[in-house]
C-alpha cells in the first residue's frame, strides 16, 4: 500500500530513536498500538552485529502479528551508524486489520527514523528470510540480477493477481486495489431481497474481528428516514430502493451510498472501508447482478435530503452552450477610425 495511515510517533519514541541514532541500541522492535508507533523491545549491544543477530532478531518474531525491526550494523556512514530495517509480515498473521495497516505505514515509519541511516530493507513472512543467513542471500541477490527477494517476488504475485481477479462470495482475496472480505449468509440474502424488491434497504457493516462483512439492517426505509439510518460515528455500507418519479415515469433504482463520518471513525477502521468498498461492489454487480444505479459517498447522514438524493440520480445536463462573448479591446487604445465600405457601394461623385 501506497498511501499513509496517518499514524505517527509519540514524542518517547522519538527520542529513543535519537538515541538509537547515537548508538546506544542493537535492536529495536516497534509495534502498532492504539493508533501509535510503540517501541516493543530495545536492548544494547552485546558481540559483534554478526554474532548478536539471530539470538537478537529472530525471539522477536510471532508468528501471527507483524512488526518491524530496526537493527544496528557496525558500519558507519556519513550520518552515523547504519541500520538494517526488517518488515516483519508473517504468512499467518490476518490479512487486512494487520499486514495492510504495517504495510502503509512502513514508509512513516522509516521517516520517522530518518532514511539515510538505514542501509538495507528486508522484508520477510518466514524467519529464514530475515535470520543472518536470510540476510546474506539478501546481500547476495542485491549484486546480481536474480533470483528475486521475497519482497520482488511477492509484488510479482500481486501484479499476477491484479490481472486475473477471481473474488468469491466465499473467499479473501487481495489485491492493491483492496481486499475482498466474504458476505455472510445472511448479507447475501438481504442483498436478494433487496435486488427482488422484498426489501427496500440493506446496511451491511465489516466485523473487523473476523474479517468479514455482516448484515447491520434491514429496517424498511422512506426517503425521509434515511438521513436517521446512518451511524455518525461509525461507517456503514447502504443500499437504498429509491422510488421516485422523473420526467413523468416512475422509477425504482437502486442506490449504493458509501457513509464514512471521517475522523470520528479510527485509522484502521476507516482503511478497511476504503479498501473494501470496491471488492464489495463488484461482487455485488457482478455475481449478484444487481444493477445499482448510482454509487454516493457521504460523511452524514443529514446530506441525503431529497434534493440531494434527485440530483445525484439525475444530474442536471447543460443542453446549451454559452454563447462565446467577444472580449472588449484595452480601454483608451481604440486606434485610428476606418470607413469599411461594402462590395456594393460607390462613391457618389460631387459637383
Amino acid at each position: 500500500m501506497s498511501h499513509q495511515t496517518g499514524i505517527q510517533a509519540s514524542g518517547d519514541v522519538k527520542d529513543t530513536f535519537a538515541r538509537a541514532r547515537n548508538g546506544q541500541y542493537r535492536i529495536l522492535k516497534i509495534v502498532i498500538e492504539n493508533e501509535q508507533l510503540v517501541v516493543g523491545f530495545s536492548r544494547q549491544p552485546v558481540e559483534s552485529w554478526e554474532k548478536d543477530y539471530d539470538s537478537f532478531v529472530l525471539p522477536l518474531l510471532e508468528d501471527k502479528q507483524p512488526c518491524y525491526i530496526l537493527y544496528r550494523l557496525d558500519s558507519q556512514n556519513a550520518q552515523g551508524h547504519e541500520w538494517l530495517f526488517i518488515a516483519w509480515s508473517p504468512d499467518y498473521s490476518h490479512v487486512s486489520s494487520s499486514k495492510m495497516l504495517y504495510a502503509a505505514t512502513r514508509a512513516t515509519l522509516k521517516k520517522e527514523f530518518g532514511g539515510g541511516h538505514i542501509k538495507d530493507e528486508v522484508f520477510g513472512t518466514t524467519k529464514d528470510d530475515v535470520s543472518l543467513n536470510g540476510y546474506r542471500k539478501y546481500l547476495i541477490s542485491q549484486s546480481s540480477p536474480a533470483p528475486l527477494t521475497a519482497a520482488e517476488e511477492e509484488l510479482r504475485q500481486i501484479k499476477i493477481n491484479e490481472v486475473q481477479v477471481d473474488v468469491g462470495v466465499d473467499t479473501k482475496h487481495q489485491t492493491l486495489q483492496g481486499i475482498a472480505f466474504p458476505l455472510t449468509k445472511e448479507a447475501i440474502q438481504a442483498l436478494e431481497k433487496l435486488k427482488n424488491k422484498q426489501l427496500n434497504y440493506v446496511q451491511l457493516q465489516i466485523d473487523i474481528k473476523n474479517e468479514t462483512i455482516v448484515l447491520a439492517n434491514t429496517l424498511h426505509t422512506e426517503l425521509k428516514d434515511l438521513p436517521n439510518r446512518i451511524p455518525k460515528d461509525s461507517a456503514r455500507y447502504n443500499f437504498f430502493l429509491y422510488k421516485h418519479s422523473h420526467e413523468g415515469d416512475y422509477l425504482e433504482s437502486i442506490v449504493f451510498i458509501y457513509s464514512m463520518p471521517g475522523y470520528t471513525c479510527g485509522i484502521r477502521e476507516r482503511m478497511l472501508y476504503s479498501s473494501c468498498k470496491n471488492p464489495l461492489l463488484e461482487i455485488v454487480e457482478r455475481q449478484l447482478w444487481m444493477q445499482i444505479i448510482r454509487k454516493i459517498e457521504i460523511d452524514n447522514g443529514d446530506e441525503l435530503t431529497p434534493d440531494f438524493l434527485y440530483e445525484e440520480v439525475h444530474p442536471k445536463q447543460h443542453a446549451h452552450k454559452q454563447s462565446f462573448a467577444k472580449p472588449k479591446g484595452p480601454a483608451g487604445k481604440r486606434g485610428i477610425r476606418r470607413l469599411i465600405r461594402g462590395p456594393a457601394e460607390t462613391e457618389t461623385p460631387t459637383d
